[in-house]
């Protein structure tokens, strides 16, 4: 118990001085992805707070709230892909033990971000109230949210600096610091939220736009912190302003294989928004009773998400250290692993779904639905446990190309064509929608599986 319990507290410390591609494989996985399952888990507490104050405003400002985070998918998309390529390059610097290209990627991947967080902040301040009522929104909802989504918009500078930055001490193997700055956050968030939205105490009553402004502050002084760390003399990087000046083949390579990551994200949410499609043609409670099952699916996915972001930083690292079967094998551990966990979600869903969905206040139409969606979906849980270790693998050693084809194929010519087919045609209803999920995901692992083990990726240059 007290070794375990000593594996944890190092792997929360950062890492800094672990050299993952001399230690065991089994080690260097476990060290690495115990914090970056926790700052998964830390990624959804920003919503889940934010959403647990703001619904008791009412449908307005939960609506408000709904909408601006829809606005902000595309955002995410791009932080998100930004990440990706950002870790890719960082690993191969580290595990090279090159610290100075490590320390220029990591600054290109900042200047990359302040780049774009403008260039989107800009002009999401100007249109906010054309935003959302492109989105639909009643005109009540323009009125009283357009504050909230304005600064949120605004925020986005913040937003992507947080994934950029993240991204780098991920490739760095410094996942505890990762951690640390979005626990600081958070914790942040948690608390000014009700002081702000509620007026607590001698804090002004802000309503929905308090949330807006909690969790702005709670980002912005996790960026803070994170700058500090980034350029701390004596740290890992230690980056100065001369740092930041563009070096053409870091940009043009980091974009490279951002650009992917940013096309994988955005294939699979629009094949989401299809789904939801299909599914609304069959009632308000069959989409109600999706919604609560993505929900729940989502937060048990972000785990095995830590996973396979581990997963990637360490097949980048020991590319660079010019080991690529030791690449391999800690990507298949990974994956191994990954499985017994989603398969144990997978048995939990299947014994305790009914009881799950029971702490969503909704009817018993919509339970059924959620049950069914839970138990059905989950079926591809074995296979994809692999799926997405091994698409992050292909990411981390800078192949993002070939993880984003294998999403059109997989999410827009099998799973869209094949819900509508099931669901329409064959008549099953959302079951058919809930069986295309299981379906595409499990080919995606399959598929992703031949082409990793082929093992083209080995000699991709970064």
């Amino acid at each position: 118990m007290r070794k375990v319990i000593d594996i944890i507290r190092e792997s929360l410390r950062g890492g800094e001085e672990v050299d993952y591609t001399s230690i065991g494989v089994r080690r260097a996985i476990v060290l690495l992805s115990i914090p970056m399952v926790l700052e998964m888990g830390m990624e959804a507490l920003f919503a889940l707070i934010d959403i647990f104050f703001v619904t008791k405003l009412g449908e307005v400002a939960t609506a408000t709230v709904g909408l601006t985070e829809t606005l902000m998918v595309p955002v995410y998309s791009i932080a998100w892909g930004l990440g990706m390529g950002a870790t890719a390059v960082v690993a191969r610097r580290t595990g090279e033990k090159n610290k100075v290209g490590a320390r220029v990627a990591a600054a290109q991947s900042v200047l990359i971000a302040l780049v774009l967080g403008v260039l989107i902040a800009v002009p999401s301040i100007i249109f906010a109230s054309d935003l959302l009522r492109m989105m639909g929104a009643e005109p009540e909802v323009q009125g009283s949210g357009v504050s909230y989504t304005r600064l949120m918009m605004a925020s986005n500078l913040i937003v992507m600096l947080l994934f950029a930055i993240n991204a780098v001490f991920r490739g760095a193997g410094n996942a505890g610091m990762a951690l640390r700055s979005l626990a600081l956050a958070n914790g942040i968030n948690i608390v000014l939220d009700p002081l702000l939205i509620f007026g607590i105490g001698f804090f002004p009553e802000l309503g929905v736009f308090g949330a807006a402004v909690a969790t702005t502050t709670g980002r912005g002084i996790g960026v803070l912190y994170q700058l500090y760390h980034l350029s701390r003399i004596g740290g890992p990087f230690a980056i100065r302003l001369p740092d930041m000046r563009p070096v053409r083949d870091v940009l043009l390579g980091i974009i490279r294989i951002s650009l992917g990551g940013v096309g994988q994200f955005l294939i699979a949410s629009l094949s989401w928004v299809f789904l939801v499609r299909v599914v609304a043609t069959f009632g308000t409670v069959a989409v109600a009773g999706y919604m609560v099952a993505m929900r729940i699916l989502i937060v048990t996915l972000l785990p095995a998400w830590g996973m396979a972001n581990a997963a990637a930083t360490l097949v980048g690292q020991n590319l660079g250290a010019r080991m690529p079967d030791r690449a391999a094998r800690s990507a298949w551990l990974c994956g191994h692993y990954n499985m017994i966990f989603m398969v144990s979600v997978m048995t939990l869903f299947w014994i305790a779904a009914p009881w799950i969905v029971s702490f969503f206040d909704q009817s018993k139409e919509a339970d059924a639905y959620a049950v069914l969606a839970l138990r059905v979906i989950s079926a591809g849980y074995f296979f994809y446990g692999y799926g997405m270790v091994l698409s992050q693998a292909l990411n981390g050693a800078g192949d993002s190309v070939t993880p984003t084809w294998l999403n059109v194929i997989c999410f827009w010519l099998v799973e869209i064509p094949l819900a509508y087919v099931l669901a329409k045609t064959f008549a099953m209803g959302p079951l058919g929608v809930f069986v295309s999920i299981a379906f595409s995901e499990s080919l995606l692992a399959v598929l992703c599986a031949i082409i990793f083990r082929r093992g083209r990726w080995r000699s991709v240059q970064v």
